[in-house]
Order: structure tokens, then sequence, then C-alpha cells
């Protein structure tokens, strides 16, 4: 299982705090073995056993079983290359904050709605099991018939009381299969990575998060020393999501045929799907001109403004839709349940 983000990120500062104290890399990790916590010790000290044995750094972290990432693996052995071993740690650093930030940022525009949709099925699943049987009670005393609305929703009540056992367990093995087939047929997570790009709302976030790591991945390899079509294999190697994947793979296979930068892109992404005019051509000035690094560090950072901008713009257009939403659920079910009651004159 692969180390988190924020442990890889906390490894490679204590690394480039020691390294510029002045240690030499073994005993910088030695002292990091020192004061270590207990799940990193089994691969700290697999790693410091290899460096004895006279392996690069990057072949130890490559050795660990997918702990890292392989973009990490790649700068540190371009750094081994090019012998600037700091700079590689630093934007390790850099681009780890950055993925983290952009996490943190979709997670917390995210996490009300999540939240508010959750409590409200719980509210309603609460009314549909205890509350909705007490007033069926109540009006199998009525000597008329009742409203359509409330005689559905009683029946509805029934239903899902006799069988709510049945659907959770339906649902629960319908989630275990899915996550089954999700790991194991890459097929499927390609489709839904596909798919997530059409989600209303959503979708256009979920480019926008894509692209954005897409072009800070490639730039800091690139500003790393990596030749374009390697920088390229790792940002396919690398990525987190299958489209992006797809994408630098084919762009890799066009640039080994030839063809420029802007033209491989145009040629693997056609429709655009992820790649928007804007970004294509600023892409295409910055190869032509030899700026590309500079070129996709700084297309990074305006997109990261943008999803800042459209998450807080979701945000906050979500919070008074939602309330409307979780309150006509709410307000209708207790106004179909209280029908009965307002037309008691005419039903006794």
């Amino acid at each position: 299982m692969a180390l988190s983000k924020q442990n890889q990120l906390h490894f490679a500062e204590q690394l480039v705090t020691l390294l510029e104290a002045g240690l030499p890399l073994l005993n910088a990790i030695e002292l990091i073995y020192s004061t270590a916590p207990k799940a990193w010790i089994p691969w700290v000290t697999s790693i410091h056993t290899q460096l004895k044995k006279g392996e690069s750094f990057s072949q130890c972290l490559r050795a660990q079983e997918n702990l890292f990432s392989m973009e990490f693996i790649n700068l540190i052995r371009v750094s081994e290359r090019t012998g600037d071993f700091h700079l590689a740690l630093k934007t390790i650093c850099q681009q780890l904050e950055a993925q983290i930030e952009l996490r943190r940022k979709i997670q917390q525009a995210m996490s009300y709605p999540a939240i508010t949709l959750t409590s409200s099925c719980l509210l309603v699943i609460v009314m549909m099991i205890w509350v909705v049987p007490v007033f069926k009670d109540v009006f199998a005393h009525f000597q008329a018939e009742l409203p359509a609305p409330t005689k559905v929703l009683i029946q509805a009540s029934s239903w899902f009381e006799a069988l709510y056992l049945e659907i959770v367990i339906a649902l629960i093995g319908f989630a275990a299969l899915f996550s089954l087939a999700w790991s194991r047929i890459p097929k499927i997570q390609k489709y839904c990575d596909r798919l997530s790009f059409s989600i209303p709302m959503i979708g256009q976030l979920l480019r926008l998060a894509t692209l954005t790591y897409w072009c800070r991945t490639l730039g800091h390899l690139l500003k790393s020393g990596l030749p374009l079509p390697d920088a390229l294999r790792v940002t396919a190697q690398s990525s987190n999501h299958w489209l992006s994947h797809d994408f630098s793979a084919d762009i890799f296979k066009h640039l080994t045929r030839g063809w420029s930068l802007g033209d491989a892109i145009t040629k693997a992404d056609p429709k655009h799907l992820l790649f928007d005019q804007e970004t294509l051509q600023l892409l295409r000035i910055g190869s032509e001109s030899g700026a590309l690094a500079e070129m996709l560090q700084k297309r990074a950072s305006i997109l990261g403004s943008q999803l800042s901008s459209r998450l807080n713009t979701l945000s906050q257009s979500l919070e008074p839709l939602l309330i409307i939403i979780v309150g006509l659920i709410i307000g209708s079910l207790v106004i179909i349940l209280y029908l009965p009651i307002f037309n008691l004159g005419q039903i006794v």
C-alpha cells in the first residue's frame, strides 16, 4: 500500500532539512529512523540497508513495493544524474504541498453537501420506519378515504419497513461487488473516470483538478531536467485519473513519431475532453519558445486559482439550494402526513 501524500511530504521535508544541515544521506536516513513512527520502521530500515550496500537512493525507493509515487522516485533519479539533490527534494515538497492543498480544497467544498444529503437521507429513513407507522395506526381508526398522497406514503413506508434489511444487504453487496470489479477491471475505472467529466457542475471541477495536476507534474519534471518524452511517461505513471494517463501515453506516442507537442495533444485529445483551447495554445507557444516548463507551472497556477474560485462559488451556491431541497422533502412528508388531519371535519 502506497504511503499517503502527507507521509511522503513529511519524509521529504525531514530529509531536505537534514541534508541542508550538512549530513550525508546515509546518516540522514539513520537519524530519520531514530525518530520515525512505528509504521515507517520497516521501509526506512530497508532503505538504510540497501544504501549501505551501495545502491542508489532512487533504486532504494523503487524497491519499497510502490510506497512512493513514480514522480517522487523519478525526480530523485534525475537529481542523481544532475547532482542537484536538494532541488529535487524541494521540488517534491512543493509538488506534494500543492497536491495536498488541492485535495483539501475539494474535500472542504464537498463536505457540506455530502453531510447535508446524508443527514437528510437518514432523516427520511427514520421517518419512513418509525414515524409514518405511528400515523398509520392513527389513520386506521378513520372511517373515510385517506388522501391519495397519504395512502402512497403509508404504502411506501410499509414496503420499506418490511424490506429495509434486504435493501441494506443488497446495497452493501452491490457496493462490495462494484469495489471488487473496480480494483480488478481497469475498463470500469476508465469508463467511470471518463463519465465523471460529464457530471453536471462537478465534472468541470474534476476536469480542472486533473488538468492542474497534469500541468504541475509535467512542469516540475521538466524543470528538474527530465526530457519531455521521459517526463510524459512519468506523468502518465503518476496520474491519478485514467483519462489523463491515456492522453499522456498517446501524446508520448505522437511525440516519438515526430509530431510537435501542440499537434500531439490535438491528436490525443481531439474532442478537448481534458485540454481546453487556451491551455493548448499556451503549451504550443511554450514548446516552440523553449519555455515549456515555466509555461506549464504558470498554467497550473492559473488553473488552480480558477478551481479554487469555482469551488468557493459552488460551495456558496449549494448551501442555500440544499437547504431548500431538504426543506421541501421534509416539509412535503410532514404535509402529506397531516393532510387527513387538516381534512378531519370531512373524513371523520
